[in-house]
């Protein structure tokens, strides 16, 4: 894969209301010359890396929070990967692993644009023995 062409993988948040298949029709509507694979998970998307940014601006104003990307290494079809081809797949439980967590993600960035504040939870106080005592004194 030369340096100007990029390939990237869409994830789509379980808990999101678009589908992977709304998604590829999304981009397909845009007219620009990238190629896709509508995956269980999303898809990916293969183009010049402007093409491929454009794509990604646009996938994620459809759904605020809710769609992730990252690089690819290998590109579509790659005989190494392509199952088509008898290649492994040695990426797709970390692939599970992180589309599991999404929904995490999507509401701590959610509570962000709300204006919620991040409480470090891990920093608590040690407890004093006369507030012990005043806990155990029944009234």
């Amino acid at each position: 894969m030369s340096a100007e062409r990029e390939t990237r993988l869409l994830m789509i948040c379980p808990s999101a209301k678009i589908t992977p298949e709304m998604l590829v029709r999304s981009i397909h509507s845009l007219d620009i010359n990238v190629s896709l694979k509508e995956t269980c998970y999303g898809c990916l998307i293969e183009g010049t890396q402007k093409d491929v940014r454009d794509v990604v601006e646009y996938v994620r104003q459809l759904e605020k929070n809710a769609i992730f990307t990252k690089r690819r290494a290998y590109h579509m079809g790659d005989p190494v990967r392509c199952r088509a081809r008898h290649g492994t797949r040695p990426g797709f439980s970390q692939l599970e692993e992180e589309w599991s967590k999404l929904p995490v993600i999507k509401a701590g960035l959610d509570s962000l644009d709300r204006g919620e504040k991040y409480v470090d939870s891990s920093k608590k106080e040690k407890l004093s023995v006369v507030k012990l005592k005043e806990i155990c004194e029944v009234k």
